[in-house]
């Protein structure tokens, strides 16, 4: 039998729910429920990009989980409606990444507190200038903030549509409100330091300086059986990885996607993945999620439940990707697809580029010139824009260039 929400407060309240079990956790304290138009609840989801001190996916926030479970249940056969029948209640303003997702596959979503870092609407006018231009109707269109009854400060006027049918009530309380909110604060600093302090600043070592059989090397092989095939100059990609992401992209077409592929370079040059989307599994599945994700789950195997000596190996030969190099082999839109892939590049990130790293982002063949490339990542919220400062820049090797073109 599934539970039921029979108005926005009980929604707000189930999503709060598992924001304090995010806290307990160890994670960013943000929670969500999916739930369809006679407020069944589904499934209830908590943010899950910390696991016992270290982090376990970098996109793993309660919104897109949502929306990977939901795919994933419709294709083992689960009668589940549309997604614009379906509505994600979070407690939080989502961020870039878990909007773009949104709006992707086609959702609704009610959001509990207001996110003035992250969040879509982090300015609270509800027009969305963080997204393009085109997408600010289809968000006005799905997205509803409650109104917050009250005078204290976490009270607020309603903003969007409202999800028909099962709320019966449009209103949360200032506690339920309050609550969302202070958890999430109680985390945020905390959970991005530890995500900051991944590596000492310490020299990273070349994994292909391993020898044949090191648990690092196999675990590698075992992810990408071309990982170290390949070497440019530090992160200074050329033709010699036109092969490998040509190979990824022609996957991407069989598996849904329109011919993308995502690589990472470390800090050495040395390719460490290069991955197509799966499109045709999950709706925001994109080349870019997959290879970050990956990426990440990769070293979290390797260090979980090791000492720290061995996870300090790991973090050493497998460095976190801001000292390496991302390249795509298309360059963001204008697309839903491509905010929740900025988003997701700067929920990986957490924090500023090295300043001898400032192009970690870079792609090979452009969809849209660099001036409006700029533009659009300059008017994302302030985490990507100001604190991050995501900027995503073409290779410079014209060989690369010509050869996917």
């Amino acid at each position: 039998m599934l539970k039921r929400a029979i108005d926005v407060q009980t929604a707000v309240a189930m999503a709060a729910s598992q924001a304090i079990a995010a806290r307990t956790q160890g994670t960013f304290g943000v929670g969500g429920v999916l739930l369809d138009h006679h407020g069944n609840v589904h499934k209830a989801l908590q943010n899950n990009v910390m696991c016992g001190g270290l982090v376990f996916d970098p996109t793993a926030h309660g919104e897109r989980q949502l929306i990977d479970w939901y795919f994933a249940e419709r294709a083992r056969g689960a009668d589940l409606p549309p997604p614009h029948e379906m509505t994600i209640v979070t407690s939080l303003d989502p961020c870039a990444m878990c909007a773009g997702a949104i709006l992707a596959a086609g959702f609704n979503v009610v959001a509990g507190a207001n996110d003035a870092t992250a969040g879509i609407n982090h300015d609270a006018r509800f027009t969305f200038t963080s997204l393009p231009e085109p997408l600010r109707p289809v968000a006005a269109a799905r997205f509803f903030y409650p109104a917050v009854l009250g005078a204290s400060c976490f009270a607020r006027e309603g903003s969007g549509h409202a999800p028909r049918s099962f709320f019966i009530g449009k209103t949360i309380s200032e506690p339920t409100q309050a609550l969302c909110a202070l958890v999430f604060e109680a985390t945020n600093d905390k959970v991005r330091a530890q995500v900051n302090a991944d590596l000492p600043r310490a020299v990273p070592k070349d994994p292909a300086t391993l020898p044949p059989g090191h648990r690092i090397l196999r675990a590698l092989k075992m992810l990408y059986l071309d990982a170290l095939a390949y070497r440019s100059k530090p992160l200074q990609p050329d033709a010699g990885l036109a092969p490998y992401l040509l190979r990824a992209m022609e996957q991407d077409r069989a598996q849904g996607g329109g011919g993308d592929a995502v690589a990472l370079l470390d800090p050495f040059g040395n390719l460490l993945l290069c991955a197509p989307g799966r499109l045709a599994q999950s709706a925001i599945c994109t080349a870019f999620m997959e290879c970050t994700r990956r990426y990440a789950q990769l070293r979290y195997r390797l260090m979980e439940g090791a000492n720290e000596e061995a996870q300090h190996e790991v973090r050493n030969y497998l460095a976190h990707p801001r000292e390496g190099t991302f390249v795509f082999a298309r360059g963001p839109d204008a697309s839903a697809h491509s905010i929740m892939n900025l988003g997701a590049y700067g929920s990986t990130m957490e924090g500023p580029l090295p300043p001898s790293n400032p192009h970690q982002f870079q792609y090979v063949l452009p969809s849209l010139p660099q001036e409006e490339l700029d533009a659009l990542c300059a008017h994302m919220p302030p985490l990507y824009s100001e604190a991050i400062r995501i900027r995503a820049v073409q290779v410079a090797d014209q060989g690369l260039v010509a050869a996917l073109s």
